[in-house]
Parts: structure tokens; C-alpha cells; sequence
């Protein structure tokens, strides 16, 4: 080891203490501190954002063991009351069609001419039809009769009931039309 010459550093007074950049020795124990805390923090964020995801999403949930949740009073179930269904009108001639009521028919099946077939059965009926064509779609397994006016649901279902369909369906999906006949499988099938 080399030698140096002594200096004016050498001779510091005992009565200084500790002098200079020295630092006092850490306590023991202190790094396991900082873990402690990291850990708490990260436990904390896992439990907060655990119960975050159950308020979400239903397929999360915490069972406590030795708990048991109170049973919820069972609710009274309502009695279903018959909702009034207006009579099915058979013919045209004994009531008074609203003013230019007309029947759509659309085809929704791949069988070629099958709504110029429904209208044939209507207006030899005495119904009024105004358009016939195909559907956008050509797989609807079962007839329906949208009407789109409550007052019209008598009507509708006497044009369900001679073209011997069951669902008749209160619907604003076909605007211009006071009721639409969609033609499915089922009528194509009747022949």
C-alpha cells in the first residue's frame, strides 16, 4: 500500500466527531420496510380491483366461509290477467276499412310466386292488396300478419285466420302498409 505524507487532515481533533461526507450506519431492518410497504400497496390494489371486476362482471364472486347471505323474501309472482284480443274480422264487407288500407305481402321463402298466391287468396276474399313481392330474406320458417295499428288487430287476425296462420305480431317495422303479410315455410309447405 502506498505511503503518503501526512497533512493537515490527519490531525482532526477527537472532540469533532465525525467530519466530512461520512454517513451515519443505516438501522437494521430498514430495506425490509420499504418491502413491506410495496407489498401492502400491490395487496391493496389486488383486493380493490378484485371487487371492482365483481361489480361488473357476474362471473367473478367471493364466497366467505362460515358466511351465509340473508334469503330474500320471496316476491309475490303477479297473476297473469288475459290480455283482450279483439275478434278476428272474416269479412271485409261488415266493417268500414280504415281509409286507404291496404295489405303488403312479402315472400320469404325460395318458392317462386308465392305472394302473388297469398294475394290471390286475399283479394278473391274481398280484401284489399296492394303490393306482392319477395323479402329481403328467404328462410322465415312461419308466417306472421304485422298490423301496425292496435285498431287494425282485428283485422289482422281474420287475415291470419283464412290464410290459416297463427302469430299475428303489432309491429312498426313496415311503415306504408296497415298490415303485412310475411310469407314463411310454413304457408309454402300448406300448398
Amino acid at each position: 500500500m502506498a505511503e503518503y505524507d501526512p497533512d493537515r487532515f490527519d490531525d482532526v481533533p477527537a472532540s469533532f466527531g465525525r467530519v466530512g461526507a461520512h454517513r451515519a450506519p443505516r438501522r437494521p431492518g430498514r430495506g425490509w420496510i420499504a418491502v413491506a410497504w410495496a407489498l401492502l400497496a400491490s395487496g391493496a390494489l389486488v383486493v380493490a380491483g378484485l371487487y371492482s371486476l365483481s361489480l361488473v362482471s357476474d362471473s367473478v364472486t367471493f364466497e366467505i366461509p362460515g358466511f351465509t347471505e340473508p334469503e330474500a323474501t320471496p316476491t309475490p309472482e303477479p297473476t297473469p290477467t288475459a290480455t283482450p284480443t279483439a275478434e278476428p274480422v272474416l269479412d271485409p264487407t261488415t266493417v268500414e276499412l280504415p281509409s286507404g288500407f291496404t295489405i303488403t305481402i312479402l315472400n320469404a321463402t325460395p318458392v317462386a310466386g308465392l305472394a302473388a298466391q297469398g294475394g290471390t287468396e286475399l283479394s278473391d276474399a274481398g280484401w284489399p292488396v296492394g303490393t306482392t313481392t319477395n323479402a329481403a330474406q328467404d328462410d322465415i320458417p312461419e308466417t306472421v300478419v304485422y298490423y301496425s295499428d292496435p285498431a287494425n288487430e282485428g283485422l289482422a287476425r281474420g287475415i291470419a285466420q283464412l290464410l290459416g296462420v297463427a302469430d299475428i305480431e303489432l309491429s312498426d317495422a313496415f311503415p306504408g302498409a296497415a298490415v303485412t303479410v310475411v310469407l314463411g315455410a310454413d304457408y309454402a309447405e300448406r300448398g
